[in-house]
């Protein structure tokens, strides 16, 4: 077998065992969402990781506020990509943002998230050196959620600072958490990112992977999506009532 056929058996095999691994602690009351991301709720949501050895969630007011719940399937897609990508670009950060509430429902200023099967993810980013650093989340910029790349994908952070979006990275996440999803048993339904930025993404390794296996929306959307990827998967989820 080829090496590079060899690597990714291997981090399938790795996403495969963390699945496993997690599927004890949410077998007995697992998940059940109803209704759709627009107008929704869920019962038996778990919250999301605070951190972990690559990752980390956008604020400690988000967590402690209750704004990182999702689907048990999604929760074990998101640990089980983070995992992986562990594995296959060592040294890079990540930041996960708002997943919704515990029982769902309504979750401004979003206009989904309502039913556990939405994730937001905070573009992975190079400072100055070419070093993976955490996007910077605060109150000054609603915990990231107000940074503004421009045409360059690029952000200046005060006078002698520039962040730029690592588009490599950020594929290598969108890869394994797709093939994650899948294995979870709620693929990704759909990723909205800033449109004038999918030919950066689709330019990296996994992007001819991306463009088969990922969809992802071309429109212009309610808010512009620059400095986070919003991803649906897909959960079979009951009628609202």
């Amino acid at each position: 077998m080829r090496k590079p056929l060899l690597n990714d058996f291997l981090r399938l095999i790795a996403i495969l065992v963390l699945l496993f691994s997690q599927t004890d602690g949410l077998q007995a009351a697992d998940s059940v969402c109803y209704g759709t991301p627009a107008n929704g709720r869920i019962e038996h949501a778990v919250q999301l990781p605070n951190s972990g050895k690559n990752f980390q969630a956008y604020s400690r007011l988000g967590i402690t506020l209750g704004r990182t719940y999702a689907h048990a399937k999604v929760a074990r897609a998101v640990g089980a990509a983070y995992a992986a990508v562990a594995t296959a670009a060592p040294g890079k950060v990540f930041v996960y943002g708002e997943s919704g509430f515990e029982d769902g429902g309504r979750f401004k200023p979003h206009k989904t998230h309502q039913n556990g099967v939405s994730v937001d993810f905070f573009v992975p980013v190079l400072d100055d050196k070419g070093r993976s650093v955490a996007l910077p989340g605060s109150a000054s910029n609603r915990y990231g959620y107000d940074i503004e790349f421009d045409a360059d994908a690029r952000y200046r952070l005060g006078a002698k600072r520039t962040l730029r979006i690592d588009f490599d990275a950020m594929a290598e996440h969108l890869y394994a958490l797709d093939r994650a999803a899948k294995a979870a048993g709620a693929p990704i339904d759909r990723v909205i990112f800033e449109p004038d930025y999918l030919p950066k993404l689709f330019a990296t390794k996994r992007g001819a992977y991306l463009r088969r296996h990922v969809e992802f929306v071309r429109g212009k959307v309610w808010w512009r999506h620059d400095e986070h990827y919003h991803v649906d998967f897909t959960v079979k989820c009951r009628a609202l009532r």
